[in-house]
């Protein structure tokens, strides 16, 4: 094939090659642009249901708080209509602030009145917290829960507090461990304090704060007595002579028990023939079980270090000083 039948050719084919370029493109489809997901009506499934349910008087709901003024909370229950909670309605106790004790964004749980002229749904919170706090207040009576209270005034025999603002009545033997003379004086007071009484029907709630006292002060001795190691050497002194043993302090709010079997390497009588309240003895603890300590005088003396001879001197001087306390001198100061 000559030249110039080479350059018909390929004009002739060019065109063609371009076309096909072309038409490959049109075929090529275009990257596709993500589509948003667009939410399904079973999304919105409970809030439609909620919107069309009717509500009715006595009913319990929960609610969000999305306005507050000086007379009146306006809830957002998620339903045909806003509920409002008048002034009055709010609390039973009578320091609660309308102002301050609730904000925009709180979660209340309420109980349907009814409906006013126009459509919103009346709310009483007081009234559902009598429904739920009543059956709460029991469980906490059971666990023997602190409460914290905060006294709101002082009457007859006791002082009133208010919890879930509930009113709660504290008698004046159950305020603290010790005698209160004047009452007022604890007014303003914060008090820890357990449920003693619950009667949902007479609305009576009962505190004690000497009843709290008393729990966390048998809390923090089951603590020590828990750091007490079996085997420890201290002293104590005897505070209380039993025809089976005697009781002796070991200092810091614990004592524990010396069995009579225990006193002496002889045998004993009677405690009173070994020991008298105010002696002053060396004890071993035996034992730590169910918050009881265990002790015995006869495996202390057992302990007691045999004396070095003489000849041997002591094992350990300090530089211009005195030996180091002996064995014997570390466990007579040794404190539990």
């Amino acid at each position: 094939m000559n030249e110039e039948v080479k350059d018909e050719v390929k004009e002739m084919t060019a065109p063609a090659e371009e076309s096909v370029a072309v038409s490959a493109t049109a075929e090529t489809p275009a990257a596709e642009t993500p589509k948003e997901a667009v939410p399904s009506m079973d999304e919105f499934k409970e809030e439609l249901n909620n919107s069309f349910k009717k509500l009715k008087e006595g009913d319990l709901v929960k609610g969000t708080v999305v306005g507050v003024s000086e007379t009146e909370v306006t809830v957002d229950l998620g339903s045909y209509a806003e509920g409002i909670i008048k002034a009055g309605e709010v609390s039973n106790d009578p320091h609660f602030s309308i102002k301050t004790d609730i904000a925009v964004g709180d979660t209340v749980e309420v109980q349907v009145l009814g409906e006013d002229k126009n459509g919103s749904i009346l709310l009483s919170k007081k009234k559902a917290d009598d429904v739920l706090n009543w059956a709460g207040f029991q469980k906490m009576m059971d666990a023997r829960e602190v409460v914290t209270v905060k006294v709101a005034q002082a009457v007859k025999a006791g002082v009133v507090a208010y919890v879930k603002g509930v009113r709660a009545f504290i008698p004046a033997s159950q305020i603290s461990q010790h005698y209160i003379e004047n009452l007022e004086t604890v007014v303003g007071q914060e008090i820890d304090t357990v449920i003693i009484t619950v009667d949902a029907e007479k609305k009576r709630l009962v505190l004690s704060g000497r009843e709290a006292a008393k729990d966390r002060a048998a809390a923090e001795k089951a603590e020590r007595i828990a750091q007490v190691q079996k085997g420890a050497v201290t002293t104590g002194k005897v505070e209380k002579l039993m025809p089976f043993g005697a009781f002796v302090d070991l200092g810091n709010g614990l004592s524990g028990l010396v069995h009579i079997s225990q006193i002496s390497q002889k045998r004993v009588k009677t405690v009173e023939d070994a020991l008298k309240v105010g002696d002053e003895v060396k004890v071993k603890v035996l034992d730590v079980k169910d918050g009881k300590i265990s002790l015995s005088i006869k495996a202390a003396s057992d302990q007691e270090p045999a004396k070095e001879p003489v000849s041997e001197g002591p094992r350990e001087y300090r530089s211009g000083g005195d030996a180091t306390t002996s064995l014997g001198d570390m466990l007579s100061k040794l404190k539990l």
